[in-house]
């Protein structure tokens, strides 16, 4: 007869993949106190929003090793505690898995996802001791297991709670390739059997980790990386984890076999994004803020570093495609125009700095209305555009002796290895210490400050010029030179089709719009007194000589008349021009 385990040991299965639900059991070994308590996070690190994971466990009970039950006293919404001490006690419970995203779980006829976050409770007390797993696909399927977790014999097996929970588990049909660059092993899957050519995307993903594997340099913190991709009709996103990633994407944005070998817009963007989730395996998962190093996952945890970790991630994503030369240097610019298009058509970026963003994560970014534009900023958008000034910046004060690559390596060497966590200041403290440049004024405007990033300054020494124009329209994201000024006049709202007349989806403060009365929801039917569709609103806007149009306006079943200023539209849409090639690739690192 075998040893009862001194570790909690895990079973995952598919319950019923029609009532998308997961079957989970822990086995937990005797304890000698008096209460053991279990608990579910509320959080999944990554993604700043409390997202109260245990309100999907359906049904939860407890045994002991004689079969008899035991009592689960439920303390608050994701904990409970049983009373059975020096017993061995085994908890099953069921859980709905019917959120399809990378930060929960989710289960189709295709394949089952999930994030340990979701479906493994903690148990207090062994948290830190290590922990063991056995998953079992659905019986009569040909569903395999695909995770990052380290498998012997037929057992995953992790080192403790924290790194359980850090490895997605996919288990169904997919797709699936390996490359390797230096000896690293990269996994590449799509789920389901959509055509996708694979083979093409792991060509195009390999320059992509040779580059992020060359910045930080070995001794590399990762053996094995799995880039896992939920294939979808529209969803999009991406999560970090610190051997893997999660992925949502649309399965016809990825290239078909035998198609044309060029990169459409879709494509790029997925190329970025795998881009992005693989450089957090050094700047979020290993280096990051003190507060998140053993974070509570049961609330918030506050800081205001995110336009470090989230910012400087997404100033890397889109630079590593041009500097691979996956983009060309002209694609790579009209990125950034895109960019900062979307920075300046917020004016909530006047009201709310990049750390105070960070710190608002919680209640402010990831809970967004119709009028966040006028009261937030992203610091990804924000922290993207700091990043590229910070590296211009550096470049011109070390006479291009170091950059923000160079700050990067710091934080890897003297926060990332032994993932001591980093300081509010420690950007500047890094610039200051390790290079001899002192960025507090840059970081002062910009970072704690609400000042835009003054990019036209150091623009020249790459080569570049920024240009602004007008929009077009409101689906216009800016990026490139349309031969001409954009609109003459500005409504300052975001419309979008209705069956007559376009709906109001939002205002922008301080603009015509704002200034007419009009409202999230209204209904534009006319514009002195012809029926408009979202084109013919612009057009009389474009060609009013008058000072004012009238609007006739739906609002909640009530007809209103409204009148709208007629003003000159701002320039809010930005593109580059290239002026010296040479000095462009240069800066990129491209040698020709």
């Amino acid at each position: 007869m075998s040893e009862p385990s001194v570790y909690p040991h895990y079973t995952l299965a598919v319950d019923s993949i029609s009532e998308h639900t997961f079957a989970v059991s822990v086995s937990i070994p005797a304890s000698q106190s008096k209460v053991t308590t279990l608990s579910l996070p509320a959080w999944i690190p990554g993604s700043y929003m409390i997202r109260d994971f245990a309100r999907h466990i359906i049904k939860i009970e407890a045994f002991n090793d004689s079969g008899e039950a035991v009592v689960l006293d439920k303390t608050d919404k994701q904990t409970w505690q049983y009373c059975a001490q020096n017993q061995s006690i085994t908890v099953t419970y069921t859980v709905f898995a019917f959120d399809l995203s990378v930060r929960s779980a989710f289960i189709n006829d295709q394949y089952a996802f999930c994030n340990g976050t979701s479906v493994f409770l903690k148990i207090h007390g062994l948290e830190h001791q290590p922990h063991t797993l056995a998953i079992s696909p659905p019986a009569k399927t040909d569903w395999n297991v695909h995770t990052s977790m380290v498998c012997l014999d037929n057992q995953y097996q992790c080192q403790n709670y924290a790194e359980f929970i850090d490895h997605p588990i996919f288990i169904g049909q997919a797709q699936v390739q390996t490359f390797k660059v230096d000896n690293i092993e990269f996994d590449v899957l799509f789920s389901g059997d959509a055509p996708v050519d694979i083979e093409r995307i792991c060509n195009d993903l390999k320059p992509v980790c040779q580059h992020h594997l060359s910045l930080f340099e070995k001794p590399y913190p990762i053996q094995r990386y799995l880039f896992m991709t939920l294939l979808s009709d529209t969803g999009f996103g991406g999560l970090e984890h610190r051997n893997s990633t999660a992925l949502l994407y649309p399965r016809f944005d990825l290239p078909l076999p035998g198609e044309h070998k060029v990169r459409p817009d879709g494509y790029i963007t997925f190329l970025s994004l795998c881009s992005h989730e693989l450089f957090h395996t050094w700047n979020v998962k290993r280096i990051r803020p003190e507060v998140l190093v053993q974070p509570d996952l049961s609330s918030e945890v506050f800081t205001e570093q995110l336009w470090i970790y989230e910012g400087f991630t997404s100033f890397y994503d889109d630079v590593t495609l041009a500097r691979t030369e996956l983009i060309t240097p002209e694609k790579y610019l009209g990125i950034v125009g895109q960019n900062l298009t979307r920075l300046l058509h917020g004016s909530g970026r006047h009201l709310q700095s990049a750390a105070a963003s960070s710190f608002d994560a919680w209640t402010r970014f990831y809970k967004q209305d119709a009028n966040s534009v006028n009261h937030i900023v992203s610091y990804y958008t924000k922290g993207g555009i700091i990043a590229l000034g910070l590296d211009l910046l550096i470049r011109r004060e070390s006479q291009n002796r170091y950059s923000l690559d160079t700050v990067m390596k710091h934080m890897w060497n003297d926060y990332g290895k032994d993932e001591r966590g980093t300081p509010d200041d420690v950007i500047a403290t890094i610039c200051h210490d390790k290079l001899n440049i002192d960025v507090t004024d840059y970081l002062n405007q910009v970072v704690y400050g609400t000042e835009d990033v003054n990019l036209s300054a150091w623009l020249a020494d790459i080569g570049v010029t920024l240009h602004y124009r007008a929009k077009l329209n409101s689906a216009d994201k800016g990026g490139t030179d349309v031969g001409h000024g954009g609109n003459q006049h500005m409504l300052g709202a975001t419309v979008k089709t209705a069956p007559m007349g376009v709906a109001v989806a939002q205002v922008n403060s301080n603009t015509a719009a704002s200034k007419a009365g009009l409202q999230i929801n209204d209904i534009i039917l006319a514009v002195d007194n012809f029926v408009v569709n979202e084109n013919l609103l612009q057009r009389l806007l474009n060609t009013s000589t008058e000072t004012t149009l009238a609007l006739t306006v739906i609002r909640d079943g009530r007809i209103l008349n409204l009148t709208l200023p007629v003003q000159p539209s701002l320039q809010q849409a930005c593109y580059f021009t290239i002026e010296d090639r040479e000095k462009l690739q240069r800066w990129l690192g491209i040698n020709r």
